[in-house]
Parts: structure tokens; C-alpha cells; sequence
């Protein structure tokens, strides 16, 4: 697809995406530069929530990070 930029630098989210992503009037988007291609991101509004669970784990974060710190030691002494 393929958009023009107008002189004040918008451009307009055609609605089908609007629908699809569910972006509505207000709704902020980050502009992502991937060397070279540009992307428009929505904003999570909740970043916090929206994260919660994304690593499905019944392991504590930190205790995995002190045994891997621990494993770093003990390669370390060894060495």
C-alpha cells in the first residue's frame, strides 16, 4: 500500500488497518526505524499489564538470575 506524506509531514492509517489494530482517534504508535524500513507500532497502553505473562515461567526471574550467576562464578574460578 502505498501513502503520501503531506506537507505537514501526516500521513492517514487507512481504515481497514485502523479496524485491524484497533487504533482509534487519539491512539498513540511509535515510528520504528529497522535500518532503513520504517514501521508504524501501536503504543501499548498498558505496558505493564500488556507483559504480564509473556514469559510463562513458574520460576522466579531472580532466582533464575542468581543460579546463572552462580554457573558465571564457578566458570570463572575454573578458568
Amino acid at each position: 500500500m502505498r501513502l503520501t506524506i503531506s506537507s505537514k509531514g501526516w500521513v492517514v492509517i487507512p481504515v481497514d488497518f485502523r479496524r485491524k489494530y484497533g487504533l482509534k482517534p487519539g491512539d498513540a504508535v511509535n515510528i520504528v526505524d529497522y535500518g532503513g524500513v520504517l514501521a508504524l507500532v501501536p503504543a501499548m497502553k498498558d505496558p505493564v499489564r500488556e507483559a504480564m505473562g509473556l514469559f510463562k515461567s513458574h520460576e522466579s526471574t531472580t532466582e533464575m538470575l542468581l543460579e546463572e550467576r552462580r554457573k558465571d562464578r564457578e566458570r570463572e574460578d575454573r578458568d
